[in-house]
């Protein structure tokens, strides 16, 4: 089972891999990171980048298809090449799945058309544009389509998918391994849990702002 992941120019790191240290434990599986060129690809900081070791066009038929999100997401929803190879390869993919505004990639490719999808928070409305039913849950599938909401939930997808996949036990295994045990410092992980003032904050400064 091949598992592509995408990376284009501005990805979030997390969004790419936390799917990689989970899903990416499949057995019998392969792990490509894939871009339109191969080579480096930087991250939204600039200081990291993962590398590419494939084109679009030299992965065809990939079984399982993960589209991260980032800064660098929207300069991508009219990369026609970045679009067309969505399109092909959810032709033949067994699972096709994003992180965080990675479902706007989907969207803008036509793939969630009437689907129960998710994003990061501060998308919803955009992927309501793209005629996908918004949820604020943190892992959603409808179909074939999983979509996993804001950056460290890329986690959770990829421990959904492999339990369905190879069983609970292996997803568990996994999560005992990587030692995924959340207890995080403060109960603001969400706009409904964090305080007003600092939900209005990121929103102000949120690219997906519109007059």
């Amino acid at each position: 089972m091949q598992i592509a992941i995408v990376l284009f120019d501005r990805f979030t790191a997390l969004d790419a891999v936390g799917p990689y240290e989970t899903l990416g434990r499949l057995p019998d599986s392969e792990t490509v990171f894939v871009a339109e060129q191969a080579g480096p690809v930087r991250t939204d900081t600039g200081n990291l980048a993962l590398v590419a070791d494939r084109t679009f066009a030299e992965v065809t038929r990939p079984d399982i298809v993960v589209v991260p999100g980032g800064p660098g997401q929207t300069a991508q929803m009219d990369n026609g090449v970045l679009l067309d190879w969505l399109r092909a390869a959810d032709a033949t993919t067994t699972w096709t799945t994003s992180v965080c505004t990675g479902s706007l990639l989907l969207a803008a490719a036509g793939l969630l058309e009437g689907r129960r999808a998710t994003s990061h928070w501060l998308a919803y409305d955009v992927l309501g544009r793209f005629g996908a039913e918004a949820t604020g849950e943190r892992v959603v599938t409808d179909g074939k389509y999983v979509t996993a909401a804001g950056v460290s939930s890329g986690i959770d997808m990829g421990l959904t998918l492999l339990g369905t996949i190879a069983g609970a036990d292996h997803a568990m295994a996994v999560q005992l391994l990587t030692e995924y045990d959340p207890q995080p410092p403060y109960d603001a992980g969400s706009p409904e849990k964090a305080p007003a003032r600092i939900v209005e904050a990121m929103r102000a400064k949120s690219r997906f702002t519109f007059a």
